[in-house]
């Protein structure tokens, strides 16, 4: 782990990575905050169990606006929202669960995770108010993450995506690049549409309301693959979702290990977010870090050719997350109109494999 240091003027970051070759796996982690000292993503969840091949990754959003009231009071002083207090009570809870689970010979459904994320949330301090509302949550978080399996032998992955609001776990593959495995808890589903509208939740981790842990069930999944997991401070400030693998590429195309790949992805996003922003990486069934680049660089060439350098040059001046507030000489509508056709054309394209896995809708909750 390496981390900036400890000043309270400054917003934190760390980056975490595993260092060599272990068995064809390769992790890696990053935590940025937007304000000091209450950045309210949790730091990413990464563990892998070698007995049973099995293991985690998973991010965790505390939901800022539904959160937003001061429950907890630090050691070093600093007082923390519900949310900030949420996402790290999910993560606790997440991490004792997955320690149950490897444990067990059958497989377990994700009724256990929502016991545990019950259980650790009524056991955390919150601060009960008289003031009520549709949208205010006690200690509300999202969750993400890919609960796998490895075969060895049959060389595939099982996979169990588990996620409630809108941070987003992928699966990424040399041939046809990202695959989205969650399906945001919006009303809105259109990937594209979610980037220019970034519309309410509708079901988050929370300790006053009833909420749920959806998943599907991938039985096999050919390696080499790449799992990720995100909060939407990574993919929700860019252009298109296309960008977003090409963050992952074009930052893994230059490192030479983890923690350098690591690093890039903390600048990249840097660059551009407007919020706090987390990624859990796992790469599976890869000889070295070499041979990791080397798999994903036909891949990462076709990506720059179809969404990258055919891009409206306005972009540059364009603040990422749907091409509004173009500037420049040329009229603004104008600008705005190439943008989102270009956004409409790419994402058309790129969807086709984008989506192969989208899960279909769940039940609202309530």
């Amino acid at each position: 782990m390496e981390s900036a240091p400890a000043d309270r003027r400054l917003p934190r970051q760390a980056i975490w990575s595993t260092r060599g070759e272990s068995a064809g796996l390769h992790a890696l982690s990053v935590w940025t905050e937007q304000v000091p000292g209450h950045g309210e993503d949790a730091e990413p969840f990464v563990v892998h169990h070698w007995g049973t091949q099995q293991g985690m990754i998973a991010v965790f959003d505390g939901s800022g606006g539904a959160g937003a009231a001061p429950v907890w009071e630090g050691p070093d002083g600093l007082h923390h929202t519900g949310a900030w207090v949420g996402a790290r009570v999910a993560r606790l809870a997440t991490d004792c669960w997955f320690r149950e689970v490897a444990r067990e010979t059958e497989p377990v459904g994700p009724e256990s995770l929502h016991t545990y994320l019950n259980w650790f949330l009524s056991k955390a301090p919150r601060r009960h108010s008289k003031i009520g509302g549709t949208m205010r949550r006690q200690l509300p978080t999202t969750l993400a993450g890919v609960h796998y399996r490895v075969h060895v032998e049959q060389g595939t992955v099982e996979l169990r995506p588990l996620w409630a609001g809108d941070s987003r776990a992928y699966v990424l593959t040399p041939v046809n690049g990202l695959h989205v495995l969650t399906r945001d808890h919006t009303r809105e589903s259109d990937a594209l549409e979610l980037l220019r509208t970034d519309p309410p939740m509708t079901n988050v981790v929370c300790a006053d309301r009833e909420f749920g842990i959806d998943t599907q069930h991938i039985a096999s999944f050919e390696m080499p693959c790449v799992l990720i997991a995100a909060t939407d401070g990574y993919f929700g400030y860019v252009h298109t979702p296309a960008e977003f693998e090409y963050l992952i590429l074009s930052t893994l195309h230059q490192a030479g290990n983890e923690l350098e790949w690591a690093d890039l992805l903390r600048r990249g996003v840097q660059a551009y977010t407007g919020d706090d922003a987390s990624l859990a990486i796992l790469a599976l069934g890869h000889t070295d870090f070499r041979g990791l680049v080397a798999a994903y660089g036909r891949r990462f060439s076709e990506l720059t050719e179809r969404y990258v350098r055919g891009r409206p040059q306005v972009l540059d001046r364009t603040p990422r997350g749907g091409g509004e507030g173009a500037a420049g000489p040329e009229d603004p509508r104008a600008a705005q109109a190439r943008v989102r056709a270009w956004q409409d054309q790419t994402w058309q394209s790129y969807r086709t494999t984008y989506e192969n896995y989208l899960p279909p809708a769940a039940e609202e909750y309530r």
